[in-house]
């Protein structure tokens, strides 16, 4: 976040902290798409929102976990009665 004294008024509108709040995602993604976006009180920029680059933000390590995971044969087998029982609110 950026200092409000070198924030040209002009750039965008002022949200205020609780209508940022509310819409943080829409904000930080027209951050990352390179909209102006500021953050204030009483129409003075307090904040300026600025994106990671949308690469690095999108970016995923694939292989993280592999060979840390097992995953048991009978995966895909029917769930015990008492365990079928448990997730429809039975006794």
């Amino acid at each position: 976040m950026a200092l409000a004294s070198t924030l040209p008024m002009e750039a965008a509108k002022v949200a205020t902290m609780h209508r940022a709040k509310r819409t943080l995602l829409r904000l930080a993604w027209r951050s990352v798409v390179g909209e102006p976006a500021l953050i204030g009180s009483h129409g003075h920029a307090e904040a300026k929102p600025t994106g990671a680059d949308i690469a690095c933000a999108m970016q995923r390590r694939l292989g993280l976990l592999k060979g840390k995971l097992t995953v048991p044969d009978d995966l895909d087998s029917p769930l015990p009665d008492h365990v079928l029982a448990d997730f429809e609110g039975g006794n």
